[in-house]
């Protein structure tokens, strides 16, 4: 059985060595040319060199292990209920960030969109960074709490605080308050199932909306929701309740769905 010190050993080296492969790829981008901070392609280039040494290092040290279990169980009501569960959270998820009122800083925001222009920003930003992050931060982190004896019986406090870290692993306030929400709810599907592909399901369906939305209404990236009602709370209200129409049934049918947890144990 671990002990308390080894899994708090093993969560901080798995925390450091994310931040540690972005700050290293980074140095290594800022030594050849410091300029290529400021370039859109560049960012995407060392994000997806990032997120591919992740993968090949949790994957190498099995720190996340990799299995096929779940999906030989052909769970394809639950990967479509999880689809439609992440379209109930954007809209809300927006909102929450207007009432918060935090923004991206300006030169993160720039790139940001700039690399959702981009005809390859897909493949970095809605497939790997996705399993970079469930394998760093489910598959590793969480994982590895809920081995602790007292978090796998209140394995709720092991997901809040997975979450947590998830949030301030982006690093801005515009991103942390849904970072936590939808942490919240991607340690919950693992918890459930012991494994990753619900959450990258997820993951997956969340970031290509922010793609495809930022392709469909360029320039619009930064608008707030109300300000393209024009101002109208009460249509905003509908909004935001037809998503609960469709998030509601969507946790209810993945509730019923999921594996209980003594058969994942």
């Amino acid at each position: 059985m671990n002990t308390t010190n080894h899994i708090t050993r093993d969560v901080i080296l798995f925390f450091i060595a994310f931040f540690a492969i972005q700050l290293v790829v980074t140095a290594v981008a800022a030594i050849i040319n410091p300029e290529l901070l400021n370039n859109a392609t560049a960012v995407c280039v060392t994000t997806a060199i990032s997120s591919v040494l992740t993968i090949a290092l949790f994957a190498v040290m099995r720190w996340t292990p990799l299995r096929r279990d779940y999906l030989r169980s052909r769970p394809w009501g639950v990967l479509f209920w999880a689809s439609i569960l992440t379209l109930g959270t954007i809209i809300p998820s927006e909102v929450l960030n207007e009432i918060i009122g935090a923004d991206m800083p300006e030169n993160m925001a720039r790139l940001f969109n700039q690399l959702m222009l981009k005809p390859w920003g897909f493949a970095v930003i809605a497939v790997l960074v996705p399993v970079a992050e469930e394998m760093v931060f489910r598959g590793a982190i969480l994982r590895t709490l809920l081995s602790h004896d007292t978090l796998a019986k209140h394995h709720w406090l092991a997901i809040a605080f997975s979450a947590l870290l998830f949030a301030v692993a982006h690093g801005n306030m515009a991103q942390i308050p849904h970072a936590f929400l939808m942490g919240l709810l991607l340690g919950w599907m693992y918890y459930r199932t012991r494994s990753l592909v619900p959450g990258l399901v997820v993951h997956f369906v969340n970031n290509s909306v922010a793609f495809i939305i930022c392709r469909l209404m360029p320039g619009m990236e930064d608008a707030r929701l109300i300000d393209l009602l024009q101002g109208n709370h009460v249509q905003e209200a509908l909004y935001v309740g037809f998503s609960l129409l469709v998030f509601l049934p969507a946790l209810y049918q993945l509730h019923s769905r999921f594996p209980r947890h003594e058969e994942v144990a």
